[in-house]
């Protein structure tokens, strides 16, 4: 087995979309290295499977996108934060494209020169990018594959962060970052590993919860390191729960893909009526916190 390295530029903590694309995006200028607790594809990003919103037809724009996800979020957005995604969105899509995302194509257009979108609750438009019916899959599997090939890049699989190391912690002036511990699942080892800067890319916690269609490792495990290394948390309230999930008595509850309501699926009581325009005029396409 390689043994892992004691230092590097950059520890990214989670081997999602989010963690894989920091790694791509400077492993050019810096020496990366990505943690993952469990496999590498067993993070939240491998689930998603519904695709990725961006403003890439015609007849839609920036301003309608911002819009919609400001009514969806209720008043509780930041304008400025929401602005920025939605700007960056089209430019995401392609960037994930040329390292390889397989995004389906419109059949429609000549040579399929368009991307295929559909479209999800909340949506004016349909503004959905995706990869048939696995778009979080093919997303992962492909950044995975292209920081296998980064020889500045290494993955450390199996591996949990134990807690930031911090100047204040050990007993020193100022509080930067100066890397973390690190628990090795196969050996029991606990290491130390320096490292110039910190990202941590963990996802959310909403695993902690009996009834979740999040992974298993999405139990707030960064979010509490961040907390005991002095970093403000806030908005903790907001946890995902997916309102369309597979229940089966004898197997873990999944989630169906809200871009299948996009595309017509209907919300039916037991005894098969109709019952989402009775809370919203959007019916069956109302953003899933309705």
């Amino acid at each position: 087995m390689t043994p892992s390295p004691v230092s590097t530029d950059l520890l990214i903590i989670g081997s999602g979309a989010a963690g894989l694309s920091l790694a791509l995006r400077l492993a050019d200028s810096a020496r990366v290295v990505v943690l993952a607790k469990g496999p590498l594809s067993e993070g939240s990003t491998y689930y998603a499977q519904g695709g990725v919103s961006a403003v890439l037809d015609a007849g839609d724009s920036v301003e309608s996108h911002v819009q919609d996800t400001l009514v969806a979020g209720a008043g509780l957005c930041h304008v400025d934060a929401v602005r920025l995604t939605v700007a960056h969105g089209r430019e995401v899509i392609e960037w994930l494209s040329a390292r390889g995302v397989p995004f389906t194509r419109d059949p429609n257009t000549e040579r399929g020169a368009d991307y295929h979108l559909t479209r999800e609750g909340g949506h004016s438009h349909r503004r959905v990018a995706h990869v048939a019916d696995a778009t979080g899959r093919a997303i992962q599997t492909t950044l995975e594959a292209r920081a296998r090939e980064h020889p500045n890049i290494t993955l450390l699989d199996h591996y949990i962060a134990v807690d930031l190391i911090t100047r204040c912690k050990l007993g020193l002036e100022g509080n930067r970052c100066l890397g973390a511990y690190v628990l090795d699942r196969r050996s029991g080892r606990v290491d130390a590993l320096a490292a110039r800067f910190v990202m941590l890319a963990t996802g959310g916690a909403s695993r902690v919860y009996l009834y979740s269609s999040n992974p298993d490792g999405s139990t707030g495990d960064g979010i509490a390191m961040a907390w005991r290394a002095g970093c403000r948390v806030a908005n903790m309230e907001f946890m995902q729960f997916h309102p369309t999930c597979l229940y089966h008595p004898q197997a873990k509850n999944f989630l169906i893909s809200e871009a299948v309501r996009g595309e017509g699926g209907i919300l039916r009581l037991p005894d098969g009526t109709r019952f989402m325009h009775h809370l919203d005029v959007r019916m069956d396409l109302a953003p899933r916190d309705i």
